[in-house]
Parts: structure tokens; sequence; C-alpha cells
């Protein structure tokens, strides 16, 4: 599976223009035979939540694709973790069991 990058730009957050032209990118790395993408948010040293819109939109023209970001800041992190998109960075959310992990039910356990 060939694995190719898309890099936010920063350090400040995204541009209103940002959102369309890495989307655009992105779907052309699919086009060409990408088989996942890795998102590099190193740059982004400021985000705000036009740097959450624009992973998020990325998230939709990824259409289930493999799609990671990585080099996320650890301010970064906290908003994608607040919006719910944590899992952009490959990370299991906060009370839920990593992937392809399976939880135990015993015998005895109720119904809740």
């Amino acid at each position: 599976m060939e694995i190719r990058r898309l890099v936010l730009p920063g350090p400040g957050p995204a541009a209103p223009q940002d959102a369309a032209l890495l989307c655009a990118r992105l779907a052309r790395l699919y086009d060409a035979g990408a088989g996942a993408v890795v998102c590099d948010a190193a740059a982004v040293t400021a985000p705000g939540l036009a740097d959450v819109q624009v992973l998020a939109r990325l998230r939709l023209t990824a259409r289930g694709r493999p799609l990671r970001v990585t080099g996320a800041a650890p301010a970064l992190r906290a908003l994608l973790d607040l919006v719910g998109l944590v899992e952009l960075l490959g990370e299991a959310e906060q009370r839920e069991p990593p992937r392809g992990v399976q939880e135990g039910v015993e015998p005895d356990d109720l119904a809740v």
C-alpha cells in the first residue's frame, strides 16, 4: 500500500481557502493511487478552530480511506479531542479500548 504525505500550513491558524486547496490535493492523492495519506501537522504551532475545520473536511474528503494526522502539537491534540476527531491521530479515545481489542463479558454481568 502506497502511503502519501500531505503537509498542513502553519504556524498560525489555517486560512479560509486552505480547506478547499488541501481537500483537492487529498482527492488527487487518492485518485493517483495512494492507499493511505499521512497529514503532517507539525507546522501548526498555534492551532485554532479553522485548523480543526480543515481536518474535519479532510476526513470527509477521505470518505473512509486511511487518513492519519502526525506531528500534532498538544494544543491541536486537545482541540481534536474536544470535537471528537482524536481518532485522526491514530490513538484510542479515552474510555475506549484500543482498536482490535474486544471487551469481555462475564456470565454474571448485569445488563445496564
